[in-house]
């Protein structure tokens, strides 16, 4: 009798705490994707020092003067400190509630980089970083931001991992090279971004009027950026080419392909409207667009890493049970 009570409550419990972890998976979702934006926002202001070298405190105040510097970079480390204690609260859920573990890995993933970036934060307000180490923050908070979106993902139907997928080896293969990829191009990105270097090519899609123009400088970065673009966009064309030849239009494979695809058309033209609009008050907006935009494309094809991994597990246990039979 003691032992059916014990189970009971332990069912209710773990009931409360299953109903708790898809919104606050979510929740947690939305505040590390702005976590990217106000981010990206503290480097288009040029405020990073706008609490001087003080972490946490800012200035050595907790409420900090009214500056419209220390007020984005205070408020960029607020949300960051309560998306980090979300990513603490999802990362106790999943693991209470023995989850899947792919969803412990997304948690444990998320975790990670959650506190990698903050760590790189306070050193960048502390010890000045260079461009380099400064673009890797906002690579490492996307991949934080990933790792969230999976794991909210995971706990919707289509994020079932009861989906089985069948993928040609060659397919997988050349999801991982786009996802890697557009990693690569974030990071460059992110790096014109640091180096400031945004007004190196003028006009669009011509840079200061030349097909190639000369590879020095600030022009040679945003022009190394702009090429990369274009590879991103020839991959994803390539990609969706491929799961077009396999997978019908409902299938998860083929949609989030096309939308990997309009959102990296969507981004070429953002990056296309952060040029016309320098020198315009517009193009704070149109800067934080397009860091939006590839936000979503990473986390679409991060989405499709799933999928890949999932199949090839999926051929994995064919081969087995063929071998057992």
């Amino acid at each position: 009798m003691i032992r059916k009570k014990v189970l009971n409550v332990n069912k209710t419990t773990s009931n409360k705490l299953n109903s708790l972890i898809k919104p606050t998976a979510f929740v947690n979702m939305i505040f590390m994707f702005l976590v990217l934006l106000m981010g990206a926002l503290v480097t288009k202001t040029e405020s990073g020092r706008g609490c001087g070298d003080d972490w946490p405190l800012c200035n050595g105040k907790f409420v900090p003067a009214y500056t419209i510097e220390s007020m984005i970079e205070y408020s960029h480390r607020f949300v960051a400190g309560l998306a980090g204690m979300l990513m603490l609260a999802v990362f106790v859920l999943v693991f209470l509630t023995n989850a899947r573990k792919e969803v412990k890995w997304y948690a444990s993933g998320g975790l990670f980089f959650t506190i990698l970036q903050a760590i790189l934060g306070a050193m960048a307000v502390v010890w000045p970083q260079s461009s380099p180490v400064l673009a890797l923050h906002f690579g490492f908070s996307l991949l934080a931001f990933s790792l969230t979106l999976l794991l909210a993902l995971a706990y919707t139907k289509s994020g079932s991992s009861s989906q089985k997928t069948v993928m040609s080896s060659g397919l997988r293969m050349g999801i991982w090279l786009t996802t890697l990829y557009c990693y690569g191009v974030v990071y460059l990105g992110a790096f014109v971004r640091h180096t400031k270097s945004s007004g190196g090519c003028l006009g669009w899609p011509l840079c200061n009027g030349q097909v190639i123009p000369e590879l020095s400088g600030e022009t040679g970065i945003v022009f190394a950026h702009r090429l990369a673009a274009i590879g991103m966009l020839i991959l994803v064309i390539l990609l969706l080419a491929t799961v077009s030849k396999t997978y019908k239009r409902t299938d998860s494979v083929y949609k989030w392909s096309q939308w990997s695809l309009i959102f990296v058309v969507l981004q070429i033209l953002s990056g296309a409207l952060v040029t016309y609009t320098m020198g315009y008050d517009s193009y704070l907006l149109a800067s934080l667009l397009h860091t939006l935009l590839v936000s979503c494309l990473f986390g679409m094809l991060s989405y499709l890493t799933v999928l890949a991994i999932r199949a090839k597990q999926t051929e994995v246990a064919g081969v087995r049970a063929a071998e057992r039979s």
